[in-house]
């Protein structure tokens, strides 16, 4: 049986829904005025894997997720969350998708738990079982104990693993994260990258972490590699370094796009 991927999945066949593309992008250009941000950029988020959107600063990845998220319309191409079309069934895409971005976006003078709560209320989670899934999130980022506290108290790693637990609170299956280690301490870093592959890993979570830091991206990943809005290199990354004729990812990085992205540290 097969899904027409432009019409949404159908219903009674989720035998072929689990074969979608989490993220499916297809020939997407973005321009600001004059200046072209994406170019073609066409891109596959494999369902329950670790996709890394590998480009240096200025690449077009945060372009790329303010048109996935619908920040920006998509004018040119087309993006499908699970078979969902971003323009054409929004609700249903983006309910199906967790979102990082790079800048802050929690509400610094309320607590952690009514950041949370609002949340859930925005996604029509009524408020008991909002309780118990906000609960049930700091539990498991080691944050039980801060759900009264202001958002201003927490530092900076654990503002980000907040922000993680809230965009996992309407349960989607994709999650993406816009640069979201920039500014942390290695320690920070390192919690961060284990706890977001753990929900790959435990619960089948299909994540796209955009890094211009090749220290987090691990070699049985899925990598994107982005430069100057244009697609390079797509596939996994012993098959991207192959391809290239280098010794390792950074390499591989270096001989695509003649820059190198940065180490953690």
């Amino acid at each position: 049986m097969s899904v027409d991927v432009a019409d949404g999945p159908v219903a009674s066949a989720p035998e072929a829904a689990s074969l979608l593309p989490a993220i499916a992008v297809r020939d997407v250009s973005h321009a600001y005025g004059p200046r072209v941000a994406l170019s073609h950029v066409s891109l596959t988020v494999p369902q329950s894997r670790f996709t890394a959107l590998l480009g240096l600063n200025g690449a077009g990845k945060t372009t790329l997720f303010a048109l996935i998220t619908r920040l920006y319309d998509t004018r040119e191409g087309s993006i499908d969350v699970l078979g969902y079309r971003v323009s054409r069934e929004p609700g249903e895409a983006l309910r199906r998708l967790g979102v990082v971005f790079q800048a802050r976006t929690l509400d610094l003078d309320i607590s952690v738990m009514d950041n949370l709560l609002y949340h859930a209320a925005l996604h029509g989670i009524g408020r008991r079982e909002a309780r118990r899934r906000a609960e049930a999130a700091l539990a498991d980022i080691d944050l039980g104990d801060r759900a009264r506290d202001q958002v201003r108290k927490l530092s900076g790693g654990q503002m980000r693993r907040v922000e993680i637990a809230r965009a996992l609170l309407h349960e989607p299956r994709v999650l993406v994260l816009d640069e979201p280690t920039v500014g942390l301490d290695v320690a920070s870093k390192t919690a961060i990258v284990r706890h977001v592959r753990a929900l790959v890993r435990d619960r089948g979570v299909a994540v796209l972490w955009a890094t211009h830091l090749l220290d987090e991206v691990a070699p049985d990943d899925t990598v994107v590699v982005l430069h100057r809005g244009q697609v390079l290199a797509a596939g996994e990354v012993a098959e991207v370094v192959a391809a290239s004729g280098a010794a390792d990812i950074r390499g591989a990085f270096i001989e695509m796009t003649g820059g190198a992205a940065e180490s953690q540290g």
